[in-house]
């Protein structure tokens, strides 16, 4: 019963998604990606409170072009940049496999924070207004 619980949820979910999104291309394998990855996670809890309260949240991103529209949109197009930008063109790896190059401390230190303060913001609009975005 629980799994069944879990594959409504997933599919609710997705579908309000890609409604919200209205089925855009990128922003569709972003959002495909992260709600696998949150599902998949041993970690993470099913709460249904939680669940419906995200699921009003992308009813309405989907009715108007409102607040809820632009976080939705933000989130997804800063998740899509995190991930391309952690992924390295081949013309890179090659370039630095015959030229290594060391990172300085700065640019170490810039790379391991640069998510962190946006990461805190949606863990506080999670928890303030009851969802379960990432």
């Amino acid at each position: 019963m629980a799994n069944l619980k879990i594959i409504h949820a997933y599919r609710h979910i997705y579908r309000g998604l890609l409604h919200a999104i209205q089925f855009s291309k990128p922003a569709r394998f972003t959002a495909r990606d992260q709600l696998r990855a949150a599902f998949r996670d041993e970690r993470s809890k099913l709460d249904s409170r939680s669940i419906a309260r995200t699921l009003r949240f992308l009813e309405a991103a989907t009715r108007t072009r409102g607040l809820e529209h632009t976080i939705l949109r933000n989130l997804l197009l800063t998740a899509y940049y995190r991930q391309k930008d952690a992924q390295n063109p081949w013309k890179f790896v090659d370039q630095n496999l015959k030229h290594p190059r060391r990172e300085t401390e700065l640019e170490k230190h810039v790379r391991k924070t640069a998510y962190k303060h946006y990461d805190m913001t949606v863990a506080m609009l999670n928890k303030s207004m009851g969802l379960c975005l990432r």
